[in-house]
């Protein structure tokens, strides 16, 4: 990667105290030029306050602190927003809990290197992604919410709820960051979705998805029907606004 592009990592964090150091450590290793951004939405546990201490260690790692926790879809527009100020060329979004495995940074950012794509998914349903350890029910709504998004939104890729994706900063700033009203896995979508409007590249890259390690998993089902919702006032919001143009043209 040419060493005048700024890469920032972004790491959303709430009661991630035993990861955080890890994680950071670890995504450091695999891609020594990038940054960190560490969010953390006022974690009781006092993730934040380990956060700041790394960061006075290590210059490579700032931390954003908000005052409570507001969704993982508003610590990452709050994060967007931060790093566009800085003028980041590629931004990546992870988890903390290692379900997003460090190794694949490298695959993410490759089409990114090569002016290939505008934003990269890593994806656990295309050929070579996969996901060794979750149960029948959870493979379906997972998979069944890709693939109902996917019809719907008539977007043409199979992982549309993951969270492991690669910008290039143009894009972001050609989506209205302010007008995303989702969280978990309905904020996926809805920037996937925004940013195929806006007419960026979009491509996906395997990766094995895998169990969190330490602490508990905040996936819960509110989580999947806020989706389902989102996903069907995207596509009626779409509808009307291609109707009005159509009555505007007409008359």
């Amino acid at each position: 990667m040419p060493p005048s592009l700024s890469v920032w990592i972004i790491i959303p964090t709430y009661n991630e105290r035993d990861n955080v150091g890890p994680i950071a450590d670890a995504v450091l290793a695999t891609v020594p030029d990038a940054h960190i951004l560490i969010v953390d939405d006022g974690s009781p546990d006092g993730t934040g306050e380990l956060a700041d201490e790394m960061a006075a260690k290590t210059p490579a790692i700032a931390v954003l602190h908000r005052q409570a926790k507001q969704g993982l879809g508003r610590a990452y527009v709050a994060a967007f927003q931060d790093l566009l100020a800085r003028d980041a060329d590629i931004v990546v979004q992870m988890d903390a809990d290692f379900s997003h495995p460090v190794r694949f940074l490298p695959a993410l950012l490759e089409p990114l290197r090569a002016n290939a794509a505008d934003l990269v998914l890593g994806s656990r349903y295309v050929k070579g992604g996969h996901i060794p350890r979750w149960n029948i029910l959870r493979r379906f709504v997972s998979r069944g919410g890709s693939l109902f998004a996917s019809i719907v939104l008539l977007m043409p890729y199979r992982d549309l709820t993951g969270g492991f994706k690669a910008w290039r900063a143009p894009v972001l700033r050609q989506i209205d960051l302010d007008k995303l009203h989702a969280g978990g896995y309905a904020f996926q979508i809805e920037t996937t979705f925004r940013a195929r409007l806006a007419g960026a590249r979009v491509v996906e890259v395997p990766i094995t998805f895998e169990e969190r390690r330490l602490g508990t998993s905040k996936m819960s089902m509110n989580i999947f029907m806020e989706a389902f919702l989102l996903v069907l006032a995207l596509r009626f919001a779409t509808l009307f606004r291609r109707r009005r143009r159509t009555l505007a043209a007409e008359g």
